[in-house]
C-alpha cells in the first residue's frame, strides 16, 4: 500500500468520503420465512446474512442450560467467494471461531436473557463479501435478525468501525484502509444508554489519540442506529399492510 494516499489535503478519502461519513447501507428483515428471525445488510461493498431461531429448548446436553437465563449461540461463517482469497474452510477456522465468540460477547449484553430461563438462542452470521467492516455488518445485520425474531433487547446494537490516518480519526474503514495498516478499532454501541457492548483493538495507539477515534466510532454507530431504526420501522409498516391493519 506504499504512496496510497489515505486522506487528501482537502479531507477526501480513497472512495471520495469525508472523514466521518459512513459507506452506503441498505437493509431488509425477513428475508428467511423458515427462520424466526433474518435480515441482510449492505455497508459499501461488504455484505452480511443473518438468521436468528428461538428461544428455543437447548439442544443437545441440557447440562448446558442456565437457570437464570437464556444460552446465546453464535456462529459465523464467510462465503468462499467472498474474498479475492478462495477459503478452503468458510467456518470452523480460527477467526471465525473468534468472530463467533465476539458477536456472543455482544448480543449477551444487549439481549434480555433473563427472560428466557433455560433455553437457546441461535445467531448465525455469513458474511457474503468482505470489502471492510466485517465484524460491524455482521452486528447490524444479527440486530435487525433478532428484531425480526421478535426477542427482546435492551437496545438496538449498533456497530462501526475506525481509524487513525495522519492526525485524522476515520470511521467505517474500507478494505483499502484496513489493508494499509494503522490503529483501528472495532465498537459495538447500545446508543440509547451509551453503554458499550464491545471494544476491539488491534493495533497500538497513543492515549492521546484514543477519544478521538473512540468519539469517531461512536459517533458513526449512532449514524447506523438511525438508519436501522429507519428500516425497523419501514419494516413493520410493510407487516402491518400485509395483515391488513
Amino acid at each position: 500500500m506504499a504512496g496510497l494516499e489515505l486522506l487528501s489535503d482537502q479531507g477526501y478519502r480513497v472512495d471520495g468520503r469525508r472523514a466521518g461519513e459512513l459507506r452506503k447501507i441498505q437493509a431488509r428483515m425477513g428475508v428467511f420465512a423458515q427462520a424466526d428471525g433474518s435480515a441482510y445488510i449492505e455497508q459499501g461493498n461488504t455484505k452480511a446474512l443473518a438468521v436468528v431461531y428461538g428461544p428455543h429448548e437447548i439442544r443437545g446436553s441440557r447440562a448446558r442450560a442456565l437457570p437464570d437465563r437464556a444460552l446465546v449461540n453464535c456462529q459465523y461463517s464467510s462465503a468462499t467467494f467472498s474474498t479475492g482469497e478462495r477459503k478452503r474452510r468458510p467456518h470452523g477456522d480460527r477467526k471465525s471461531c473468534e468472530m463467533g465468540l465476539q458477536l456472543r460477547q455482544t448480543f449477551e449484553a444487549a439481549v434480555l436473557t433473563q427472560l428466557h430461563p433455560r433455553s437457546q438462542i441461535d445467531i448465525y452470521v455469513q458474511v457474503l463479501q468482505a470489502d471492510g467492516g466485517t465484524y460491524a455488518a455482521c452486528v447490524n445485520a444479527a440486530t435487525l435478525a433478532v428484531l425480526d425474531a421478535g426477542i427482546p433487547m435492551r437496545d438496538f446494537v449498533c456497530a462501526c468501525s475506525a481509524g487513525f490516518v495522519d492526525g485524522t480519526a476515520l470511521a467505517d474503514l474500507s478494505h483499502v484502509e484496513e489493508a494499509a495498516g494503522g490503529p483501528q478499532l472495532a465498537l459495538a454501541l447500545l446508543p440509547s444508554s451509551g453503554q458499550i457492548a464491545l471494544l476491539e483493538m488491534d493495533a497500538r495507539l497513543h492515549e492521546d489519540h484514543l477519544e478521538q477515534v473512540l468519539e469517531a466510532a461512536a459517533q458513526a454507530a449512532r449514524d447506523v442506529h438511525t438508519l436501522l431504526d429507519r428500516v425497523v420501522r419501514q419494516h413493520v409498516q410493510e407487516a402491518s399492510v400485509l395483515l391488513g391493519d
